[in-house]
């Protein structure tokens, strides 16, 4: 990977860790005060909106850390060991908790007439399509696993040709 590759990724992550930041900091507390204006039919929605809301905006910044974490083995080439496996395993599980956020967010919003039926049933497509997000990672692990395997097997031969020479 490039020098110029790196920089930009990294310069995308910083911005999205920051954008994450000010959600957390700024947004959150804003949408906390225009939420106390809702009737108090809807009221019990509130707090639970807010934490899932939160909790979102956390499972991101996790899978942000560990993107950059993994950039950083791929420039040292690194990448290829069992160290990195951490930090995929971190990211399935950081989406699949994502996934449960979203479906959580659909049944809170399921009941009542606050919101119609179909966006319910589009979080809960939403819900579908992050679980979808973890299972393509899961492959790329699978993958990972393999090119991890293959360059054991690769450095072991090595080290049996030096012998032989």
């Amino acid at each position: 990977m490039g020098k110029l590759t790196v920089l930009a990724l990294r310069a995308v992550l910083v911005a999205l860790l920051a954008g994450s930041v000010f959600v957390q900091t700024v947004m959150v507390p804003l949408l906390a005060i225009d939420m106390e204006d809702l009737s108090p039919d809807y009221a019990y929605l509130r707090t639970p909106f807010l934490v899932i809301t939160v909790l979102g905006v956390v499972t991101a910044q996790v899978v942000l850390v560990c993107v950059w974490r993994l950039v950083t083995m791929v420039w040292r080439g690194t990448v290829f060991s069992h160290a990195a496996f951490r930090y995929v395993d971190i990211v399935i599980g950081a989406v699949v908790a994502a996934a449960v956020l979203t479906f959580a967010l659909a049944v809170l919003l399921a009941p009542g007439e606050p919101v119609p039926p179909g966006i319910v049933l589009l979080i809960c497509g939403g819900a579908v399509a992050i679980l979808g997000v973890a299972l393509v990672v899961l492959v790329l692990r699978m993958l990972l696993a393999q090119a991890v395997a293959r360059d054991v097997e690769a450095a072991k031969m090595q080290a049996e040709l030096e012998e032989v020479i």
